[in-house]
């Protein structure tokens, strides 16, 4: 008698980041080093710590590129689940990462898991290990900056930005709207965060009906836009108040983005 074996249908494409999630901005976004720019950097330190190895007379391969659309938007989760495709495919949970991206981790873990020790230690020693000195390389010539203080000024402005007035009442709306899914949420880190959403499994159909419903109602209040209304004002005032500091942010972005770009020019 034939064995008949039971196939599991393959998993639905990874959805492109929608407009919705490729949109939003703030103004800390100018100084701050975004999926993009932390790729850029990334390849740029490869192919350095590469020509090191080589010149130790040992072996290192650069991690496949990431396409540029595959990345993810700097805020994509800023808001919670702004997406409708995010929502209906994965409710609360992350989306995977795009092909090529994963590909970059796949290729990252495999590299870290077969790296003898004798070359580990070429490469991520301390003093002297090929990563740093790509990393000097890299910041050469950019501004010390204070990253302390714009790390707690990321973290006080949004939470800032929830207690804004115009927010709150956006909240209310939403929550109203919420409740007329039958969910009841004070707000949309509420939903994003509540405990049943939180396993490692696939979404069940409660989450991704309460994503879904979060999505509908978001863009019933005008919420997002709202919330990153009142970001852009308030993020803008501390830009103003702290010019020196944001002056050597940008500087020091700049200046090794600007580093990274001839180092892979030069590479190809």
């Amino acid at each position: 008698m034939a064995t008949v074996t039971a196939c599991s249908e393959p998993p639905p494409p990874v959805p492109a980041p929608g407009a919705e999630a490729r949109e939003l901005s703030v103004p800390f976004d100018r100084y701050n080093f975004s999926p993009a720019d932390i790729s850029l950097l990334e390849s740029a330190e490869d192919l350095l710590v590469r020509d090191c190895m080589r010149g130790r007379g040992m072996a290192w391969e650069p991690l496949p590129p990431a396409v540029a659309s595959d990345l993810e938007p700097p805020n994509r989760r800023r808001y919670g689940v702004v997406e409708p495709e995010v929502a209906r495919l994965y409710g609360y949970h992350v989306a995977p990462d795009r092909p090529s991206v994963a590909r970059r981790a796949a290729a990252r873990e495999s590299r870290a898991a077969h790296l003898p020790e004798k070359e580990r230690q070429a490469v991520y020693d301390e003093t002297g290990g090929c990563l740093r000195k790509a990393r000097d390389r890299i910041e050469q010539g950019a501004p010390q900056v204070d990253t302390a203080l714009f790390n707690k000024l990321i973290t006080q402005t949004f939470e800032q930005s929830r207690r804004d007035v115009k927010v709150v009442q956006t909240f209310r709306s939403w929550s109203a709207c919420m409740r007329a899914e039958g969910l009841r949420y004070a707000d949309p880190l509420a939903a994003v965060t509540d405990q049943r959403w939180q396993g490692e499994g696939p979404p069940t159909e409660e989450e991704i009906r309460a994503a879904q419903a979060d999505v509908r109602c978001k863009a019933k209040t005008a919420l997002v836009s709202v919330w990153s209304a009142a970001e852009e004002r308030i993020q803008g005032e501390v830009v103003r108040a702290h010019p020196e500091e944001f002056e050597a942010l940008k500087a020091a972005k700049d200046r090794q983005s600007e580093a990274a770009r001839a180092i892979i020019a030069g590479a190809r």
